[in-house]
């Protein structure tokens, strides 16, 4: 990997390029980026942390958290997203979730060897959260000791003729254009609209690497997605105790207005607390009352009792030296 270079999240961030090699799916040269923040001294763990879809690593108070309670934090922006898309790439592409564990493996590999073997926890949000349990169950890295997924994607959202029909539709189109845009798909921003300082919210992130209303989503993606599912349904075994995270509500909303805050306008939350206990053994399942879709990035009081119920689950299940 690359030498570690100035992050633009400024002062105390870090950035390195993990180089890919040629795109199995044929966009060119790819690469990985991972994000590291100054770290305590003498780290006796660390965390790693992964993204969502139409998404990156922006959320420095997730990383001071950490960081306050003795963790390296590092994050990592996946191939073809945030930081590690290049001209010419379609945005979050991939045909096949398998192809993450390339940069999922040197990631690891490399916080480790940062940390003198720390343990690492896994942390994820939305899409990575479905990314890092396949992972850990297809290839039971050394040194991960937990994972905590924040609104993990474990079904297709919307009318239940979706997760039949529509998901055998999504492979067909897979097969014959697989970078086709599904561009039936209604055009709102109520979620982003409720995030970024731009609009209602109070964040303040790159709008093209997270525009308000998304990412395009292509056939060839979201049939990785469903083949995701389906593995995640069928039971894994992540091999580490796992906390996940949810709102309470869900709501369908294309334009943002106060009526849909406090709620995830993403997921269907009821999937989530369904699908959660497929993880394996060790499951901590908590919804949290007023979070959005991404709960570290909700209002002030749910947000805190997020990261209370994270404090606490780690002093129980994680970090057993207390």
């Amino acid at each position: 990997m690359a030498d570690w270079q100035p992050d633009i999240l400024g002062d105390g961030y870090e950035q390195q390029v993990i180089e890919l090699g040629d795109d199995p799916d044929g966009e060119g040269q790819v690469v990985a980026t991972l994000v590291r923040r100054e770290p305590p001294a003498n780290p006796q763990r660390a965390v790693l942390y992964v993204h969502g879809f139409t998404d990156y690593f922006f959320q420095k108070e997730l990383a001071d958290f950490f960081t306050e309670r003795g963790f390296a934090f590092y994050a990592l922006d996946l191939r073809k997203c945030g930081r590690s898309w290049r001209e010419g790439q379609s945005r979050h592409y991939v045909s096949d979730l398998a192809l993450y564990d390339a940069e999922l493996s040197k990631a690891l590999a490399a916080v480790r060897h940062e940390t003198a073997d720390a343990p690492v926890l896994l942390a994820a949000h939305s899409t990575g959260g479905l990314i890092l349990p396949l992972w850990l169950d297809r290839t039971r890295p050394a040194g991960v000791n937990g994972m905590v997924l924040n609104s993990p994607w474990f079904d297709l959202q919307g009318k239940p003729w979706m997760r039949g029909i529509g998901t055998m539709l999504i492979h067909l189109m897979a097969r014959i254009r697989p970078f086709a845009e599904m561009s039936f798909l209604p055009d709102g921003d109520a979620y982003g609209a409720s995030l970024s300082v731009t609009a209602h919210g109070e964040w303040e992130y790159d709008l093209d690497s997270k525009p308000l209303a998304g990412c395009p989503v292509r056939y060839g993606w979201l049939s990785a997605i469903r083949r995701g599912h389906a593995r995640l349904h069928q039971g894994l075994d992540v091999g580490v105790p796992s906390l996940v995270l949810r709102s309470t509500r869900s709501q369908s909303a294309l334009a943002w207005s106060p009526e849909v805050e406090g709620m995830d306008l993403v997921l269907d939350v009821r999937q989530i607390a369904r699908w959660a206990g497929c993880l394996g053994d060790a499951v901590t399942s908590v919804p949290i009352e007023g979070a959005r879709h991404d709960v570290f990035l909700s209002t002030a009081e749910p947000r805190a009792e997020a990261y209370r119920l994270v404090d606490a689950w780690l002093r129980d299940r994680v970090l057993v030296d207390g």
